[in-house]
């Protein structure tokens, strides 16, 4: 069951425990999506030497793998964690971005996919398709298609690695390859700001680190991301004051503002 009461459990529960989050993530974004698990309330670190990353997974209580900024020594780093969480069962949310541009961008998620045994995959509606071997335009990291357009591939994907696949849209599905949860929160503002999505994944891993049934974590995150969206652009005149109200809004989020706009369907 995922509702408002469930959502505000869990968010209370990150801001009591502050848990710490590994994070392997792009030059673009590592500003926005350590600043947006702080105003979470969770605690970010952002570490991608080979020569530490194990040890950091050995005191983090999730990780984000993120490809958006990928080349051959982040890739052995990004392996190196990741086995050190599978060893300690630390959960870790794969986010591919730019899957289907590139050969190399994508052989690499899906080997993380397949190989690597995420908790969450999460990404717009043409990395998945491109991860579940569907032909796909896509203009660089951004998507061409719409949620729903990749829902079958995410139910596959989702059965076939035992994992939670979050597909970013309009409306945000969320699917363990039975159970479908959609999220109709959001703005239209968000696509316009390069980082949402890479902290939509970096909170997803904040959610997964406190509450391990993932198919809800991953849910809650879509949510509070949504909401924030929407409370961000009451104040904002563009993109540009929408990203410091955004994380104002994550900051300020209150158990009144969960119940009255949460919009999700199980």
């Amino acid at each position: 069951m995922v509702n408002a009461e469930t959502l505000w459990r869990d968010l209370h529960k990150i801001r009591q425990e502050a848990p710490l989050v590994h994070n392997i993530t792009n030059y673009v974004v590592m500003n926005t999506t350590a600043n947006a698990l702080l105003c979470l309330g969770a605690s970010p670190v952002m570490a991608h030497a080979a020569e530490e990353v194990e040890d950091m997974v050995g005191i983090a209580r999730a990780l984000v793998v993120n490809i958006g900024t990928l080349d051959a020594p982040w890739v052995e780093s990004m392996w190196r964690a990741v086995r050190r969480a599978y060893e300690r069962g630390v959960p870790w949310v794969l986010d591919p971005v730019g899957a289907g541009a590139t050969r190399f961008r994508t052989t690499t998620a899906f080997r993380l996919l397949k190989e690597g045994r995420p908790a969450v995959l999460r990404g717009n509606a043409s990395e998945i398709l491109a991860l579940c071997g569907v032909a796909s335009a896509t203009k660089g990291v951004e998507s061409v298609h719409g949620a729903e357009d990749a829902l079958p591939a995410a139910r596959e994907l989702a059965r076939t690695y035992h994992c939670v696949v979050s597909v970013s849209g309009e409306i945000d599905l969320v699917t363990d390859g039975e159970a479908v949860i959609r999220v109709a929160n959001g703005d239209s503002l968000m696509p316009r700001v390069t980082g949402l999505g890479c902290a939509a994944t970096a909170i997803t891993a904040a959610f997964a680190a406190v509450n391990h049934a993932f198919l809800e974590a991953a849910a809650h995150a879509m949510g509070v991301m949504g909401m924030a969206g929407e409370m961000a652009a009451e104040k904002a005149a563009g993109p540009g004051t929408f990203q410091l109200y955004f994380l104002d809004a994550l900051y300020r989020m209150g158990e009144m503002d969960v119940n009255e706009r949460l919009r999700i369907e199980e």
